[in-house]
């Protein structure tokens, strides 16, 4: 592959649904510019953009790829991303070095939930083209799918091509701005529109020349007054539009039968800004740096590959000045210097090596020491740095353990290595309950993540739910005693406290003391407070931390020999012990904030499903045309009789609830000890 100077290079990132087609249209591009001798499928795992044995079971992309692409003198980068929110993460990443946008819509299945959410990224800030696929399937319908966008996206998605169907096959499409017609039997000349096209046609040609129009105050006079532009106006207007998101063309064609791929690419490369056009790209500290080859050399990373035999591979897009291989350049978020070996273009699975890549262009590095994603290469003596890719946060938990004592050490560096290449997981030890829940942003990443474990780094795991943190508190008042006398034949030890313990709106638990007299010498005062504190992380009813707990010390004795830190501690504890199951304790169950983006018809759906789940609408509000639901809801699960919807007591509690293992259900056993039979567990 030759050098492309910034002036020739678009890059285009595909989004959509999953099941949409994006990786089949870039099978289809490959074969028709003479890439591939043949095509893959995704039935088969043979796509060139999915070749990841996760993406070729689950017959869907799950990683973000790079398919670059020759065209007219020109390089069309195209980033191939997933379409299941289970791998948002990938596809930010593509939509980070994407300049431009291409929208796959099923001709078949219409708008679905993740082509809003790719609008929802766009928001006009990249050029957008939408491509109607799949018009080979007898169930595709282009008017009602271009309907449909338009009715949900707006009057700027403008149809450029419309199919032509017989017996429910498109054999030919109609380009509405050269008014001319081409069979697929029969390329290599246009033809008239057919007559019973001709209205069609000339709606869409007016709907693009208003569009145009829109860009110039005469070009408007001239719409009005129903005069023809000509074609270097519409192309010069075509282009203003589509570098502003004012227009949005739609295609459409049919990725499996290699159909409206040519006019894809000339879409493309004809209206598409390269990256030169760009201008200029500020970092983080506000410095501008201009988008051509003369400028300061700046790459970022958007996304780390851990090969075991390889490396660690860094894909990198250049913003500015040019990339050479065997240089030396510093990482400016590790404040690092770093060593470029081989420069790579990527295809796919492929790596083909270049001497180097000029701004604008995507590539690979191996084997940076430092450098992670979202870090920041530039020239030595520089300090450039950009904007970190905002991934989303994991929040989907799995209590995760090896299975064995050999995969102990083998789970955290392999669980290391994925952490560096998924920027949306997150590992950590929870304290209270000691296991080590892996965060993901859904079921298909985690299992992902699980067979990679497995399959790649020969891992073995077992995984469970995490435990519900409950918290415990009370609802009355109590006074104690608590005395630790010990005598073992030297020095005793000797400690007397009565404390009062009452609720309190808080947190954590407040201490006082109200001591007269000496009773008490203060000097024992903050080990009073650490054995209460202590004795708080494990409650009378379930062993869990307790909240919402003031207590007082406010008599006691001391010794004026045996009386130590260390006794006054334990007498601490030994009240609380006391005290707790005499002032009606109270289990709590988390309470989670959520904010539902809805279709306004289905509303009535969501909130009689939050109300069954023992959820509580907090307020509602229409944004964007879109219902969002804010309300909360009870974390835990089986926390009402299923029957009777009631909240359940602590006994009743103990018969539905799936317990996690015998030593919550052990914990529930105690709690119920000392609930009476008509205590309600509390929100």
């Amino acid at each position: 592959m030759k050098d492309y100077l910034s002036e020739n290079i678009r890059n285009v990132v595909l989004l959509g649904q999953a099941g949409s087609g994006k990786s089949t249209f870039l099978e289809a591009t490959l074969f028709f510019t003479g890439k591939l001798d043949r095509m893959g499928s995704a039935m088969d795992g043979t796509l060139e953009s999915d070749y990841d044995p996760e993406e070729a079971k689950r017959n869907q992309s799950v990683y973000t790829s790079l398919i670059p692409i020759e065209w007219n003198n020109c390089k069309i980068n195209f980033i191939d991303t997933p379409g299941s929110l289970d791998f948002e993460g990938e596809k930010v990443a593509g939509y980070s070095v994407g300049d431009n946008c291409l929208v796959f819509v099923s001709a078949k299945d219409g708008v679905e939930s993740q082509t809003e959410n790719a609008v929802k990224m766009i928001k006009k800030a990249k050029p957008t083209i939408f491509f109607i696929n799949k018009m080979d399937d007898p169930n595709a319908s282009f008017e009602k799918v271009y309907n449909e966008l338009r009715e949900k996206f707006g009057k700027q998605l403008i149809a450029f091509e419309y199919p032509i169907i017989k017996d429910k096959k498109m054999i030919g499409s109609i380009n509405v701005l050269s008014g001319k017609t081409w069979y697929y039997d029969d390329l290599s000349t246009p033809k008239e529109v057919p007559a019973e096209y001709a209205d069609i046609i000339e709606g869409l040609y007016n709907d693009i020349a208003e569009a145009i129009a829109m860009s110039d105050d005469e070009l408007m006079d001239r719409f009005f007054n129903g005069e023809k532009f000509s074609e270097e106006e519409i192309n010069k207007g075509l282009s203003i539009g589509v570098r502003s998101g004012e227009i949005c063309p739609v295609y459409c064609g049919s990725s499996t039968e290699i159909k409206g791929i040519r006019r894809m690419l000339d879409l493309i490369v004809e209206n598409f800004p390269t990256y030169k056009e760009k201008g200029e790209v500020m970092d983080a500290n506000g410095f501008i740096y201009k988008t051509n080859e003369d400028e300061k050399m700046s790459a970022q990373v958007f996304k780390t590959i851990v090969d075991p035999f390889v490396g660690k591979i860094s894909y990198l897009k250049v913003m500015s000045g040019v990339l050479k291989m065997d240089s030396t350049v510093y990482n400016s978020n590790q404040e690092q210097e770093e060593k470029v070996g081989q420069i790579y273009c990527v295809q796919g699975k492929n790596q083909i090596a270049v001497g180097k890549l000029f701004t604008g262009d995507i590539g690979a590095v191996v084997k940076l020491q430092y450098t992670n994603t979202s870090d920041t290469l530039c020239d030595l003596g520089q300090n450039i740095k950009y904007e970190a890719i905002d991934f989303p946060e994991g929040l989907l938990g799995l209590a995760v353990s090896p299975k064995t004592k050999a995969d102990e050490d083998k789970m955290s560096e392999s669980l290391k290595r994925i952490l560096q290449e998924d920027k949306t997981l997150r590992f950590e030890k929870n304290k209270e309950t000691s296991e080590q829940i892996l965060y993901g942003l859904g079921d298909q990443q985690i299992d992902v993540v699980l067979n990679k474990l497995k399959n790649k780094y020969k891992v073995e795991i077992t995984t469970k739910t995490p435990k519900v943190q409950y918290r415990e508190t009370i609802k009355g008042k109590v006074e104690v005693q608590g005395k630790h006398k010990k005598q073992s034949g030297g020095a005793g030890q000797y400690g007397d406290v009565w404390i009062r313990f009452e609720p309190a709106d808080t947190e954590e638990m407040i201490f006082e003391e109200e001591v007269f007299g000496g009773a008490v010498p203060k000097q024992y005062f903050p080990a009073v407070e650490a054995g209460l504190r202590e004795a708080m992380m494990h409650g009378p009813l379930a062993g869990y931390k307790v909240v919402g707990v003031k207590a007082t010390l406010y008599d006691g004795s001391y010794h004026p020999v045996d009386s130590k830190e260390i006794a006054f501690k334990s007498a601490a504890r030994l009240a609380y012990k006391a005290g707790m199951p005499k002032a009606k304790p109270q289990l709590l169950e988390p309470i989670s904030k959520v904010k539902v983006y809805v279709p306004e018809e289905y509303t009535g759906t969501i909130i009689g499903d939050l109300n069954k789940r023992r959820g509580l609408v907090m307020g509602m509000e229409m944004v964007d045309g879109v219902q969002v639901i804010d309300g909360k809801f009870v974390y835990s699960f089986h926390a009402t009789d299923p029957a009777s919807g009631k909240l359940l007591n602590a006994f009743d509690l103990m018969r539905v609830h799936r317990f996690n293992d015998a030593d919550e259900k052990k914990s529930f056993k105690k709690m119920a000890e000392y609930a009476n039979q008509d205590t309600e567990v509390k929100k």
